[in-house]
């Protein structure tokens, strides 16, 4: 992944307290997870009407980048109020893929932890103004898309998660029984981080716990297939596939369609 483009937003523009982006609104939103001060943002639809559904965003293992800012601002467009959670903490941002391997290995090494930054993040997004608290999906990206399954498996009162490339493994398959919330799962064929064993786990742990899921596979696309900025070398492990991102982003509209319902 090319990381030259990626500056922390606290030294960029979420650091207004509100610009207008397009057809969207952004709004910077620092919040706690017990001592720990943590630094996301919102992006609201442009003429939003009445509460909105939302969406929690959870993103890679870069942290809250300008590929989240993308992403948000891509689903907001969608008419939906679209929360960045920040995972790592305010100031908290890696410069290069070593520093993020390690800030990520350490809430995939403690689901807990993990789980309670989520949640942290579902009860800040329920808080804001204009959204409906009872209209909520939660969408992640790689590491991200890791964790909106665990917030899934917490047992979260949410209407689904979209997990877009991420991991499938599960520490505790068991926990598979607290989820009672609609699961997508888009993923690249080709991805060599997603592992087989881990797949057919997922699978399992699915079927064994009457889960409603649904898994759609792009061929050809290798990890990180929704990210413009991840080159297009699949022999990389890691590379944009603009087949495999916009039909996966039709998969996300139609599931959000579905759960939300007339917005």
């Amino acid at each position: 992944m090319n990381l030259t483009f990626i500056k922390s937003f606290l030294a960029g523009s979420i650091m207004i307290s509100t610009a207008a982006f397009g057809a969207a609104q952004i709004e910077s939103v620092e919040y706690k997870q017990g001592n720990d001060t943590l630094d996301g943002f919102i992006v609201y639809p442009e003429k939003a009407k009445g509460p909105v559904p939302a969406i929690l965003m959870v993103h890679n293992w870069l942290g809250n980048s300008e590929e989240t800012k993308h992403q948000a601002e891509r689903i907001a467009s969608l008419g939906y109020a679209v929360f960045a959670v920040d995972i790592y903490g305010k100031g908290v941002r890696p410069k290069d893929q070593k520093e993020a391997a390690q800030l990520a290995t350490v809430y995939k090494n403690d689901r807990k932890k993990f789980r309670d930054r989520l949640q942290a993040g579902l009860a800040t997004l329920r808080q804001q103004k204009g959204i409906d608290p009872t209209r909520i999906i939660a969408v992640g990206y790689c590491f991200g898309g890791t964790g909106v399954l665990e917030l899934a498996r917490s047992g979260s009162d949410i209407k689904g998660v979209v997990s877009f490339h991420g991991g499938l493994d599960s520490p505790t398959p068991t926990d598979g029984q607290n989820i009672k919330t609609q699961v997508l799962v888009l993923a690249g064929a080709d991805d060599p981080m997603q592992k087989s064993d881990d797949l057919h786990a997922f699978e399992k742990e699915m079927r064994d716990h009457h889960v409603s899921w649904q898994m759609v596979m792009y061929g050809g696309a290798v990890h990180s297939f929704t990210d413009p900025t991840a080159g297009s070398d699949n022999s990389k492990g890691a590379a944009y596939n603009a087949s495999a991102d916009r039909r996966s982003f039709e998969a996300f509209k139609q599931f959000a369609s579905e759960l939300f319902g007339a917005t």
